[in-house]
């Protein structure tokens, strides 16, 4: 199997810290974007510790079979999707006890997007507002729902009534660390030959509409190529957040 994959980050203009952290393994086949949330630099941390802990769980599943399954089983996930399940509700635990630990650590989280790929399924946690987009057929189509108030208010409006207020538009509803458990939303997919994924925060997807990320990630080049143009751009859009991108094509078998 062959994955071309390359990530990004940027503070932005606006950010003295980057909050975002990110992992990008084409070998593992493993990709994760974390933008963090807290004050004094509890984001940075919060970020960290959940790409390092999903990071750390998934290679270790990948050198000995024998696992335990802290949080039990989803029948209907792939045993990658189960990994990866678990690494994120393992992530959430060790942020959420490092909050509990140390005061100036109170109330931090991390918004966590995960892609695992083994063979050509695609297995994909979130939590939070950070975005997997699949590029297949020329059409990019976004495979995560955000975990804000407007996403909530207008999913259950099934997208007609009054549109939510801009001042609660981009609120968390749910983020990895906040609470002792955390709500994971996992999904899976196949991949064809040349199809290409985006994971990326919201200082990316801010500032780039859905129109842009497609002329982006269908302009050719390598993921470097790709990755570094997409965060020049967002930048050059306004974006006021940390910027981070990872982009990655499977080739195939």
């Amino acid at each position: 199997m062959s994955i071309q994959a390359h990530g990004l980050s940027d503070p932005g203009p606006v950010r003295k810290i980057n909050e975002d952290s990110f992992y990008s393994d084409a070998t593992l086949r493993l990709f994760v974007v974390a933008d963090g949330l807290g004050g004094h630099s509890a984001g940075e941390v919060a970020s960290g510790l959940a790409v390092e802990t999903i990071s750390g769980f998934i290679r270790r599943t990948e050198a000995d079979s024998e696992l335990s399954w802290p949080y039990g089983i989803e029948p209907g996930l792939s045993f990658a999707g189960n990994v990866l399940r678990t690494a994120v509700h393992l992530a959430n635990r060790r942020v959420f006890r490092a909050a509990e630990k140390h005061d100036e650590y109170t109330g931090m989280g991390t918004t966590v997007v995960a892609a695992f790929i083994t063979g050509s399924r695609l297995s994909v946690a979130h939590a939070g507002d950070s975005r997997l987009y699949l590029l297949a057929n020329g059409d990019l189509k976004q495979m995560t729902r955000d975990d804000t108030w407007a996403a909530t208010i207008l999913a259950a409006q099934d997208g007609t009534g009054v549109p939510p207020a801009r001042s609660m538009k981009h609120v968390l509803t749910n983020v990895i660390g906040a609470r002792e458990q955390a709500d994971v939303h996992l999904g899976e997919y196949d991949l064809s030959p040349g199809d290409m994924i985006l994971l990326c925060s919201d200082g990316v997807h801010g500032a780039l509409d859905d129109a842009a990320l497609l002329q982006l990630m269908a302009s050719g080049g390598s993921p470097a190529d790709i990755a570094s143009r997409m965060i020049e751009s967002a930048l050059a859009r306004g974006a006021k957040d940390n910027v981070t991108a990872i982009v990655a094509r499977y080739e195939g078998e």
